[in-house]
């Protein structure tokens, strides 16, 4: 939090941006009052924006840049309705100061996770855009001596038409001034969407180019003046620490500087990241045996998930409660149930975690590729005991993050390691093996579906219980968790867009030792999976193809509706093939409207699924950058499609059995299928894309091996042997 003497000089430089029930409060900064006359240099008319001289305008980029596009679609946003020269605009680095540039979706947060970039920021950027551009206009209504309300922009320049006099944006800002009281700004001096320069056209990325020629800067690309390096020792299982530590032959490294214990590991800082490394293989550590997780063995753990989700007796937190499903299910002319279940996936970032982090008399800066500069502002304020302004949070490029690059405990380790060599930049790499091995997985799932029907086998009441251990329990202060008890990305997913009068979902948490973490797509990736085959099941019951089901129960989500029956037309859905089958599915996870279809073969004696063909129909709103959504959507069905089909990690007391590429099956360019996508934009505020193409994956797969074999499948990933074992 920041001390009282920040607050109180930020709130002098702040307006108000008031829009109905939506309020913006955008602070200036170092901008320059009405009283500081003309500016001398670049002109920012508020936090987000600068121009200089030579029409450049730097736009702050709040979010980071995981390979979504929020670099491009969020600047984009606000030059919209500044009218910005695309041309000539610039992005600035991301910033650490989450009280100006937090995310009013995401509770004001500097923290890119649950695709709530765009939809949190839309409405804030163009408002920010408009109260720029209209303090530019008040400034060449002034220069000019015309009324404000004659003057209009286009691209980069303030237009007079009555006299036919144009001005840049540059030339306003060799003299312009902020004006005091500050134009008020409301929905209506938004452009309407018919106006649209940027917004819904296909601009090109700003990463890419620099991606393509080898320049954009990670992480792991950071380079100091007198740098050195560090290698972590871990535990093979989690939270054993250092017992006893033999390091002779290891400080004997030429190069070796210090040798570290940390909370779980021994850190070794050296002059070169090969002396690190070295160094670590030499120590020789005797680890505490003493941690939960050395009992830990997944089927163990799902069987005693498997019955808590069954006894209905045990306490949980409602996710969903819409009537009373208990006692729908309870009077119900008949019961149908069903039991899902899914593995462990791993993120397996192609860029391991890394962080540089230095301290010097004070100041702490920390330079990583990571998904909330504002956690890694706090976790340097907490590990080095000291104020938010002594704390700099410089955010490059993630080589991967899918919710693995939030957390930040690797940034407490390399502060940690930092601060035994005050004024010394460290940069602390994992390797492949160090970062698989201490990943923190999507949580180990067991749900239990009770749906009842009545004699026409219609739908009276359906609850659902979820249990698996919390991610935000772990990430949370412990006062905040035991307010807020409810976990959206652990036991989420469980809202349904169908028409069910009676409907409830129960998270159970259930701890056993093992860290867990966020995973593109979150709960949904699971909860969707056991929603959407018990839609197929119930079709099935009531002998009705289950696209017509589908439509039937959206009767009122008409935005629903039309994606399913979109993605239906592209994949011929009623077509019958020949050994193959077309499986479908819906998602409204991210308050998207998503649907997948999926033409699937099984080899009924290798037990062998193989998807052919991928469509997928998407209306998030307003598509602001259409041909980002479709990579986007690509992108998020590939993490779906490895997570149905092969993605799993093995553990054996406590002891994750993978340690790289080799041994944690992932798909390979030729495992991805030809993938169709149709984006549907509308002129609803724009809703989450990043993940809203995992969820319906696996279910129109399982659909699809129904139709082919009779069978029901409920245990992800779908892998050849659990096939087999289903067909007897």
């Amino acid at each position: 939090m920041l001390n009282d003497t920040n607050i109180q000089a930020l709130s002098r430089r702040s307006f108000l941006v008031t829009t109905g029930a939506f309020s913006v409060a955008v602070a200036f900064g170092s901008v320059p009052t009405s009283e500081t006359a003309s500016a001398a240099g670049p002109f920012s008319p508020n936090a987000w924006v600068t121009i200089g001289e030579d029409n450049i305008v730097t736009i702050v980029a709040p979010m980071v840049e995981m390979g979504q596009g929020v670099r491009t679609s969020l600047p984009l946003i606000l030059a919209e309705d500044l009218d910005a020269d695309w041309s000539k605009v610039r992005i600035s680095e991301t910033p650490d100061n989450a009280q100006v540039y937090g995310n009013p979706g995401f509770n004001m947060q500097l923290t890119t996770v649950g695709s709530f970039s765009v939809t949190g920021y839309y409405e804030k950027l163009r408002l920010t855009g408009a109260q720029a551009r209209k303090v530019l206009i008040a400034n060449a209504a002034t220069a000019w001596n015309v009324p404000a309300s004659e003057l209009t922009t286009e691209p980069g320049m303030v237009v007079h038409a009555k006299s036919k006099r144009k001005i840049s944006y540059g030339d306003i800002a060799k003299t312009a001034t902020v004006p005091n009281p500050l134009p008020e700004v409301t929905k209506a001096d938004l452009k309407p969407s018919s106006q649209f320069r940027l917004i819904g056209k296909d601009t090109g990325r700003i990463d890419v180019p620099l991606k393509v020629n080898g320049t954009a800067q990670y992480g792991i690309d950071t380079q100091l003046p007198g740098m050195l390096y560090a290698s972590v020792l871990f535990p093979q299982v989690q939270y054993e620490s250092a017992e006893q530590i033999d390091d002779a032959a290891a400080k004997a490294v030429p190069g070796v500087v210090k040798i570290v214990t940390l909370p779980s590991g021994v850190g070794v800082i050296a002059e070169t990241i090969d002396a690190a490394m070295k160094a670590k293989g030499l120590l020789k550590v005797t680890w505490t045996k003493k941690t939960p997780a050395q009992t830990y063995n997944p089927d163990r753990v799902l069987q005693d998930y498997r019955a808590i989700a069954a006894d209905w007796s045990q306490t949980g937190v409602d996710m969903v409660k819409i009537g009373d499903a208990d006692a729908a299910v309870k009077g119900a002319a008949k019961v149908i149930t069903a039991d899902y279940f899914s593995d462990h996936v791993s993120h397996m970032c192609m860029e391991p975690l890394n962080v540089t982090a230095r301290v010097d008399n004070g100041t702490i800066d920390i330079w990583s590729g990571n998904q909330s500069p504002g956690t890694m502002k706090i976790l340097g304020m907490v590990v080095g005991k000291t104020t938010p302004d002594k704390v700099h949070v410089h955010t490059q490029l993630l080589g991967g993050g899918f919710g693995r690059r939030s957390d930040g405990d690797d940034t407490i380790m390399a502060l940690i390691l930092a601060l035994n060599v005050p004024g010394k930049p460290v940069k602390m790499i994992w390797n492949r093996e160090d970062d698989i091995r201490n990943d923190k997985l999507r949580p180990l799932t067991a749900q239990r579906i009770e749906i009842g029907l009545d004699a026409d086998n219609n739908i009276v009441g359906w609850r659902q219980r979820i249990v698996n251990e919390s991610y935000l329990a772990r990430i949370l202060p412990p006062d905040l968790w035991a307010k807020i008890k409810q976990d959206i990305v652990s036991g989420g997913g469980g809202e349904m867009s169908y028409a069910v009068k009676n409907h409830r979902v129960e998270w159970v948490r259930s701890a056993r030792g093992i860290d867990v973490g966020a995973w593109r797509g979150i709960a949904a990736g699971y909860t969707k999976f056991a929603i959407e085959t018990m839609m197929d099941e119930i079709a099935a019951i009531k002998k009705t193809d289950p696209l017509d089901y589908r439509l039937a129960m959206l009767k009122d989500a008409p935005r629903a509706a039309n994606v399913l029956k979109r993605a239906a037309e592209m994949s011929n859905y009623k077509t019958k093939r020949n050994g193959r089958a077309v499986g479908i599915a819906y998602s409204d996870a991210l308050h998207s409207h998503t649907a997948v279809a999926a033409e699937v073969s099984v080899d009924t004696k290798s037990g062998q699924i193989k998807v052919h063909h991928l469509w997928a129909a998407v209306d998030a709103g307003k598509a602001v950058q259409p041909k980002n959504i479709v990579a986007q959507i690509k992108s998020a069905m590939t993490f779906g499609l490895g997570a149905a089909l092969l993605e799993q990690m093995a553990i054996k007391d406590g002891v994750m059995q993978a340690t790289n590429f080799d041994s944690y099956p992932v798909l390979r360019m030729s495992d991805v299928p030809p993938m169709e996508v149709a984006v549907i934009s509308t002129d609803d505020p724009p809703t989450g894309i990043g993940e809203a193409g995992v969820p319906a994956v696996a279910p129109a797969i399982a659909s699809a091996v129904a139709q082919l074999t009779g069978k029901r499948l409920r245990h992800l990933p779908m892998t050849p042997d659990r096939v087999k074992q289903s067909l007897g």
